[in-house]
């Protein structure tokens, strides 16, 4: 067993390329150190901001074990790289970030069944799926919106707590009602949700989530571990900070990840925009957009100065 699942901040990790779209393994290192420095609680690697449906299988697993290795066991590294159609695939997917050391595996839930699929199918599959896994390692879920979103029902998110084998859910829902009846269900549970929306984050936390795992811990991490680890003791602070985190959120809607990258160079840690997501190939960032990150990361680093422990 590796380390233990807690709560708090968790980044969707970031792959750094250099220009001939190959890893840049030192600029990860810096990214590793970047998001250690600002007071996260775990990592997420091999995930979809990692590229992981634009990696090879070997990338994949070579990506996910330089993370525990430059983690060194400082956090508890999550992995998902579970790409593939087929169980059979889905399974080498994910026993390779097993092998490479991650502490906990991530299934992705839109794999299981296609869109028009019932739960009882997308259950046997999954069944199926855990008898091809390590039965001494951690699982979890996350709502990957891609290739479509496939939300968890409360008859799933039950039966996953019923197998006691899933400890972490991405919850990408972004809707307070389901976000409020998820956390009744999992309440008292060994199951612990992490919210990947910044607009309720404070909503989730109050009715009972573990943390946050999403896009935005690539800009500011350092506020929402603000908020994650002490928005009790903030009293009306934590209402200011999570409606700048809810209004800065809308920049995922902008040009990610480049922005993301973009803004990261900007801290010493990227040297470029390369990606390999074909929408970033294809185009560059506008100077209008540029320019738009600029300010968010000023007023970024003013709200950090505010809210400094």
């Amino acid at each position: 067993m590796g380390k233990k699942i807690v709560n708090g901040v968790y980044p969707t990790m970031l792959t750094p390329f250099k220009e001939d779209l190959t890893i840049d393994y030192e600029a990860l290192e810096r990214l590793i150190e970047w998001y250690i420095g600002r007071g996260i609680d775990g990592l997420f690697a091999v995930c979809q901001s990692s590229a992981m449906f634009e990696l090879s299988r070997k990338e994949r697993k070579d990506l996910c074990a330089r993370t525990v290795e430059i983690s060194g066991g400082r956090y508890p590294v999550m992995a998902s790289g579970h790409v593939s159609d087929i169980l059979e695939e889905q399974a080498r997917d994910l026993n390779d970030m097993a092998e490479a050391g991650a502490d906990a595996l991530v299934l992705v839930s839109n794999r299981l069944a296609a869109p028009w699929e019932s739960d009882e199918i997308w259950l046997g599959n999954l069944e199926k799926l855990m008898k091809m896994l390590p039965g001494d390692i951690p699982l979890g879920f996350y709502e990957c919106p891609y290739p479509y979103k496939r939300l968890l029902s409360d008859q799933v998110i039950s039966e996953l707590i019923k197998m006691g084998r899933f400890e972490f859910v991405k919850d990408t829902c972004c809707s307070p009602t389901m976000i409020a009846r998820r956390a009744r269900l999992a309440g008292g549970t060994g199951l612990k949700l992490f919210n990947a929306n910044g607009a309720t984050l404070l909503y989730s936390l109050r009715e009972g989530y573990a943390g946050y795992s999403g896009i935005m811990t690539n800009f500011h991490a350092d506020l929402y571990h603000r908020l994650c680890s002490d928005w009790k003791g903030m009293g009306e602070r934590a209402d200011e900070l999570q409606d700048y985190l809810g209004s800065a959120s809308t920049i995922e809607c902008q040009f990610y990840p480049a922005n993301a990258r973009y803004s990261l160079m900007k801290e010493g840690v990227m040297t470029n925009l390369i990606c390999r997501r074909q929408d970033a190939r294809l185009r560059r960032m506008t100077d209008s957009e540029k320019l738009e990150i600029d300010q968010f990361y000023a007023v970024s680093q003013r709200m950090s100065a505010r809210f400094a422990d």
